[in-house]
């Protein structure tokens, strides 16, 4: 594995420089490896290691020509090289070189981005733990449940960017996988330890068995754990957004100095960063939707994966690194309004007590479809005539009858609420 510190950044990652770079080290390692089993004599193999460049420019000029990437790639070996050149590509056929450069630049783009998991994970977890005890409103259908708190919210998140470094490690080891079979993966051309030499130069492990291809079965695999973290991004960032609607401004993404919301009104802070981080998981998840198309190939290989690839396998994986990157900025500079938290608990007049009321009474002996009914009862009158709902139960007999004030007072009393909050928070693993 590369070394995470000195990961090249996502975009060069994907450059044409560092595809053809791959390619080269596969030809390069293939020739070793025959060199080795006698196949290649060792002053040709020192020729080809001091001779073996290529030139992007010259690669595009022969490609208009022979229409074929491989080939123009090739051709331009070849013209460095010299007559050792006879060597290079021996019994390989040209997807041998594109699947196993390509799984690792998929496999090199996961570390890059369980890295930087591994960064939003621990920014969320620090969040959670300064929010711990922090009562928020809880909100199921949109509307008012029961309050809970923020660092429960964030303690959630927390849990699921793990299950989301464990999918992508989990999709890193399917896909870090070489193939170098030849022309229909049976070695007809190939001897099997040339595969397994190369592969275990580049870090990778040989296909156990393939075709002309890697199975995009792996493929979709990678590509739909990347639509998952998209996913759970977009989740997240809509909370944010919800969460900065005027009328909650419970949470608010930063907004810097000399920042700008709207060209028509000034007092816009409108959360931007979150709505680009849940538009581009929409174009993240429909890559996957083409990378499960690409599954059913015909026979031992046909052609109709490869331009579909060429555009979602790199896009995804940068699009990816990139609302990270902008999802853990909107984290680490969130701005939390307690005072409003508060505000918005207490802003239907004690209704979200109405579950605490009933098994109340239900604790003092009341039928549970009695005491539904009983709150059910001065809960509408609450909605309907925006009365105190303490102070409507505070009056009503039926409930005074099973409850004294002193009952009713616990039962508005919000400590309830995180008294499981240590024991969740060790079960997170954030105790």
């Amino acid at each position: 594995m590369i070394d995470r510190y000195t990961l090249p950044e996502m975009g060069s990652l994907w450059s044409e420089t560092n595809k053809l770079n791959n390619w080269l080290r596969i030809e390069v390692a293939a020739c070793e490896a025959w060199t080795r089993l006698g196949r290649i004599p060792p002053e040709a193999m020192e020729e080809i290691k001091a001779r073996a460049k290529f030139d992007i420019d010259r690669i595009r000029e022969l490609e208009a020509q022979v229409h074929h990437d491989v080939i123009a790639f090739l051709t331009n070996l070849a013209e460095n090289v010299g007559p050792a050149s006879k060597y290079i590509h021996l019994g390989m056929t040209s997807s041998d070189i594109l699947d196993t450069g390509l799984a690792l630049q998929m496999r090199d783009s996961a570390d890059i981005i369980l890295d930087k998991l591994s960064i939003l994970k621990s920014v969320i977890g620090e969040k959670a733990w300064h929010y711990k005890y922090t009562l928020c409103i809880g909100r199921t259908h949109g509307v008012h449940g029961e309050p809970t708190t923020f660092g429960l919210k964030m303690a959630l998140w927390y849990t699921e960017m793990e299950r989301n470094i464990e999918r992508l490690k989990q999709a890193r080891d399917i896909i870090a996988y070489g193939a170098i079979s030849g022309a229909v993966g049976n070695f007809a051309h190939l001897n099997p330890r040339v595969e397994e030499d190369v592969c275990r130069e580049l870090g990778l492990k040989p296909c156990s068995v393939s075709t002309q291809i890697i199975q995009r079965d792996r493929h979709a695999q990678f590509m739909t754990s990347l639509a998952v973290i998209a996913s759970s991004l977009e989740k997240m960032a809509t909370e944010v957004r919800n969460l900065q609607r005027t009328e909650l401004l419970e949470v608010e993404e930063p907004f810097r100095k000399g920042q700008k919301g709207s060209s028509a009104m000034p007092h816009k802070r409108n959360p931007m960063l979150s709505e680009r981080v849940a538009g581009l998981s929409r174009i993240i998840r429909s890559n996957a939707m083409a990378a499960l198309e690409n599954v059913a190939l015909w026979h031992e290989r046909d052609l109709t994966h490869s331009s579909v690839e060429r555009i979602i396998i790199p896009d995804s994986c940068i699009l990816l690194d990139y609302i990270l990157e902008k999802f853990t900025g909107i984290i680490r500079g969130m701005v939390v309004y307690e005072d409003n938290m508060m505000k918005n608990i207490y802003s239907t007049r004690g209704l979200v007590f109405s579950q605490k009321l009933m098994l109340a009474l239900v604790s003092k002996g009341m039928l549970r479809e009695e005491a539904y009914s009983l709150v059910q009862r001065n809960a509408m009158r609450c909605w309907n005539e925006h009365l105190d709902f303490k102070e409507l139960v505070l009056a009503d007999e039926d409930i005074t009858s099973y409850l004294s004030t002193q009952d009713i007072e616990q039962v508005f009393d919000c400590s309830i609420y995180t008294s499981q909050v240590d024991y969740i928070f060790s079960r997170c693993g954030l105790g």
